[in-house]
């Protein structure tokens, strides 16, 4: 089943672009927003994670980090993040034991036998790696609720 909220976060130790490695556990002391998406260079993907990108003096106000997992290789986030001008880490997942700690696992994506991607979802963590907000869908065509991804995040400023 799904992380809830209250929940603490799975640890994980996954890849950047440029591979250097990203360890949840060491982003305590923040708010952490984590964005799970199906697939780099696809039309809603790039939507999501540009629409992160553009509100990200909002989460630079609350200190918060903002982080994209997707089963991409590292080499294909980056140049997703560079076609993009994405600045926030987007981190690979290859093995795909992230998005099954978290039970996000979006089996054959478009049809495709075997090709388990991110199910599209949103967290954000507080401080101390709990979580305090999510939201989750069915359809890798759904985007997030960004505003109230913002909301749950400038929320947790308000509390410390």
């Amino acid at each position: 089943m799904p992380l809830e909220t209250g929940q603490q976060a799975p640890d994980f130790e996954l890849y950047d672009g440029q591979g250097n490695l990203t360890k949840l556990s060491e982003m305590t002391g923040k708010p952490v927003v984590i964005a799970f998406f199906p697939a780099a260079f696809t039309g809603v993907c790039e939507k999501e994670l540009c629409t992160f990108r553009d509100s990200m003096s909002r989460f630079n106000d609350v200190d918060a980090a903002v982080l994209g997992i997707s089963v991409d290789s590292r080499f294909a986030n980056a140049a997703f993040a560079a076609a993009n001008n994405i600045e926030f880490p987007i981190l690979s997942d290859h093995d795909r034991s992230t998005i099954k700690a978290w039970d996000l696992v979006f089996p054959d994506l478009a049809g495709m036998s075997g090709y388990d991607v991110a199910r599209r979802s949103v967290y954000v963590l507080d401080a101390d790696g709990k979580v305090a907000w999510c939201w989750l869908s069915d359809s890798p065509g759904d985007e997030p609720p960004y505003e109230e991804v913002m909301k749950a995040t400038e929320s947790l400023a308000q509390t410390n």
